[in-house]
């Protein structure tokens, strides 16, 4: 029997609505972009610089909502592979101090042991029961990959 493929720990961490929403406005915004640029267009009121610069425009907004629909936190057996909205950073599960989720607070942040706080974008509270869920989760992961540390801190 062969051993189970993909990630140690479990799935990635995601955000359920901050997948589906940017995707989809994202879209939207290019296509209303395109119909303003093509309408311009057609009336005689823009150049062709004019609709490129707009279509540009609606592009570059969507690919900024696509790596904010990329957003995940990966586990795996030396850490976690955390990836925000501009940057990624791998954490090792021995700079993991403790796990926060408090009433208030956007998304997890993770402790570290040099006093430095890393948000994790992909687990959020506006997924409400399943981003409490996937917080607990992390917050176990972490206590199985660490000893003498906290649990998830917060939670309400």
């Amino acid at each position: 029997m062969s051993p189970p493929e993909g990630p140690v720990d479990g799935p990635p961490f995601r955000p359920r609505r901050g997948r589906v929403v940017p995707l989809v406005v994202g879209a939207v915004f290019v296509a209303t972009c395109a119909a303003v640029a093509v309408g311009m267009g057609a009336l005689g009121t823009w150049g062709p610089v004019d609709q490129l610069a707009l279509l540009a425009l609606g592009v570059a907004v969507a690919l900024f909502l696509a790596r904010y629909a990329a957003i995940r936190a990966t586990p795996g057996p030396d850490g976690l592979t955390v990836r925000n909205l501009m940057l990624t950073r791998t954490i090792g599960w021995d700079e993991i101090v403790g796990v926060r989720f408090v009433e208030g607070d956007p998304w997890v942040s993770l402790e570290l042991i040099d006093t430095d706080v890393v948000a994790v974008m992909a687990v959020q509270r506006v997924d409400g029961a399943h981003g409490r869920a996937e917080a607990s989760r992390l917050a176990a992961l972490v206590a199985a990959h660490s000893t003498g540390r906290q649990g998830l801190d917060g939670e309400r």
